[in-house]
């Protein structure tokens, strides 16, 4: 597995991994994403800055995420002060074919190298309530819970708050 910037010609690989992803989310529960978001320009817009990363096995894209230091205002409901710089992950995904190999754990890995780099001690992430594999993911990786939000920008769902401290 290699871990890698993503560059444009990933989008469409990206694309077909998203829409390969969002029937399962939305089998249980979990409608974080639909066929708006997200969508090729929020990854283009990634790429544009040097935060979007690709997992890449056999020349295949496996997975994605985007290593940010974006945060929602509403993170300060799960009582973080958004005023420290963080590292956040943001639409991190694995190609359902891809599963159980360990991808999202390298991205996961990926945010961590990109904040010692960077110099940078706080690592933060959200998953919606109904994700399951990322709610035990996170606490196997260090994060620890730190509360329940909503993102004006999901209406209607509910968001839960992880934070690593290096």
């Amino acid at each position: 597995m290699i871990i890698r910037l993503a560059n444009l010609d990933d989008v469409s690989k990206i694309m077909l991994l998203v829409k390969k992803v969002i029937p399962l989310m939305h089998a249980i529960g979990n409608f974080q994403w639909d066929t708006d978001y997200p969508n090729p320009e929020v990854f283009n817009a990634d790429i544009a800055v040097g935060q979007l990363w690709v997992a890449e096995i056999d020349g295949q894209v496996a997975g994605v995420s985007a290593i940010t230091t974006d945060q929602d205002p509403e993170y300060a409901d799960a009582g973080w002060d958004i005023g420290e710089e963080a590292i956040v992950t943001h639409r991190l995904a694995v190609d359902p074919d891809c599963q159980g190999k360990g991808i999202a754990r390298a991205l996961m890995e990926q945010a961590e190298i990109v904040a010692k780099d960077r110099g940078i001690k706080i690592l933060r992430v959200d998953t919606n309530s109904e994700n399951l594999a990322t709610k035990a993911l996170f606490p196997k990786l260090g994060y620890t819970f730190s509360g329940e939000i909503g993102l004006a920008k999901r209406p209607n769902l509910r968001f839960f708050c992880y934070e690593k401290l290096l």
